[in-house]
């Protein structure tokens, strides 16, 4: 069976450096942190009380009081970067809709309804009460229905969930399913927002997160000898995948390709990765090798880079590995250090990240890398501080996630 060809024809976002793509493409370029003092809650006790929070967040601006009830904020998130890459691709009446699939993600999902609905029971009453939203608002699979049911969209539809892997693992599977013919177009990504009580007590409690309350613009700093930690964000990042004939034949407009993904597991701890990077090197390979491209063929990577001490010395060793001799020549970059870290859907943002490299010719930067880690190879591109300027033909982006989740995915020129 030959394989279909896939390309990316839509893209939209909201997240912590913009509620569009244009803004996010901007401030991305710019080199713009959007790391501030929570405002989503009062953080005052909390040891934590900055984050990467979408600015100025108005629900009032996309929905109305009696269709926001149904939705709790990540599948909101989920509606606005799905609603801008479906205007992008342009989708007219004559696409069929029986054809479109949405494969979404999300690493926690409705936790802020979760969280709310039980504060709620806890203080007590003669009968106890929920929300006849509350489950349908919670389960994370809803965001991938709340998109389909707006649109028509009655191809296949579903959830992904790997933590901070889960946006690749969406794309790699509506990836799949247009390569196999299952679908003639899918909408993908992911949405998150984790920035409430429970989330950000949760992670603080297991010391993943940055204390750097002083300085929060400066905290997100991969490659830092004195990083401390991630810093949460929130937002969506939405991908339209299609059929390479089927977006030529409606004359889309084609921002490049998707060529390959990898997929494996460390099977080595709960939280912490592989001292090696043996299961990254694994999903990097595979993804390579799915692409039919060799390591020298890659001009950006895309790194996970959160800013953990463990995590991203451990990825570059995986990358030293998989790209030998061309790494030096290859532009690295943690877009991590401006839009904090989205979980579930750090991926999909990530994914966009790549779409501006090879279609505008932009690497953004890593920002926030005062003293190099001495464990780095001075050698490497760590794009620091500035985006540069270069022809990126192909594009790799890597997330892992808590369990030992790694996921690659590669993206290409289509002129290639």
């Amino acid at each position: 069976m030959e394989l279909r060809r896939v390309v990316v024809t839509g893209i939209g976002t909201i997240n912590p450096l913009g509620d569009c793509i244009e803004e996010y493409f901007a401030n991305l370029e710019a080199g713009v942190s959007g790391a501030a003092p929570i405002t989503n809650f009062d953080a005052s006790n909390f040891k934590v009380r900055f984050a990467c929070e979408v600015k100025n967040y108005d629900w009032s601006r996309y929905f109305d009081r009696k269709e926001v009830r149904k939705y709790d904020r990540f599948a909101q998130f989920a509606l606005v970067a799905a609603s801008e890459a479906v205007a992008d691709a342009q989708l007219g009446d004559d696409v069929n809709r029986r054809r479109v699939g949405v494969v979404w993600s999300s690493g926690v999902g409705g936790i802020e309804t979760y969280f709310n609905e039980c504060m709620d029971y806890a203080k007590g009453g003669e009968l106890p009460r929920f929300s006849p939203f509350f489950v349908p608002r919670m389960i994370a699979d809803l965001a991938a229905g709340h998109i389909a049911m707006k649109y028509g969209f009655m191809g296949p539809n579903y959830s992904v969930t790997s933590a901070c892997a889960s946006s690749n693992h969406a794309l790699i599977d509506a990836f799949t399913l247009i390569r196999l013919g299952k679908a003639d177009m899918v909408v993908t990504g992911g949405s998150e927002a984790p920035i409430i009580q429970a989330g950000v007590g949760g992670f603080s409690s297991m010391q993943a997160l940055s204390t750097r309350n002083d300085d929060p613009e400066h905290a997100s700093r991969p490659f830092d000898k004195d990083r401390d930690g991630f810093v949460m964000g929130e937002g969506a990042g939405a991908l339209v995948l299609e059929e390479y004939e089927h977006a030529v034949k409606r004359g889309a407009k084609i921002y490049c390709e998707v060529a390959g993904g990898g997929m494996s597991a460390d099977a080595y701890h709960m939280t912490a990765p592989h001292p090696e990077g043996a299961g990254a090197i694994l999903s990097m390979q595979e993804a390579l090798d799915d692409a039919g491209m060799q390591p020298s063929e890659i001009d950006y990577i895309n790194v996970h880079g959160t800013s953990t001490p463990l995590g991203d010395v451990a990825e570059l060793k995986a990358l030293e590995a998989v790209f030998g001799e061309a790494l030096p020549q290859i532009s690295i970059s943690s877009t991590k250090s401006m839009t904090g870290h989205l979980l579930g859907a750090a991926a999909a943002i990530e994914a966009l990240a790549c779409v501006m490299a090879i279609s505008r010719g932009v690497v953004p930067p890593t920002i926030n890398v005062e003293n190099l880690d001495e464990e780095v190879n001075p050698a490497l591109d760590l794009t620091l501080g500035v985006a540069r300027k270069r022809k990126v033909a192909a594009a790799l982006s890597n997330t892992f996630g808590f369990g030992g989740h790694n996921s690659t995915v590669i993206f290409r020129s289509v002129e290639r």
